[in-house]
């Protein structure tokens, strides 16, 4: 619902206003992404070789958190 709050606009330019705020909502529903995977844990690119991993040692927790 929209309501003017200030003013008296005439139909003409009410119908304008009613235009461009409904052709930005179909663009961004166009756009609008689909949902995000959460379950990183089933992510197939998880168990690609060749990535870079910690080497053992005394201080390879710390790099545990980089981005792979």
């Amino acid at each position: 619902m929209i309501k003017v709050l200030r003013g008296n606009p005439t139909p003409e330019e009410l119908a304008a206003a009613l235009a461009v705020v409904q052709a930005r909502a179909a663009a961004v529903a166009a756009v609008a992404p689909g949902p995000e995977r959460t379950d990183q844990w089933a992510d197939p690119a998880a168990t690609v070789p060749g990535r870079r991993l910690p080497h053992p040692g005394p201080r390879a927790w710390r790099t545990s958190y980089w981005p792979r």
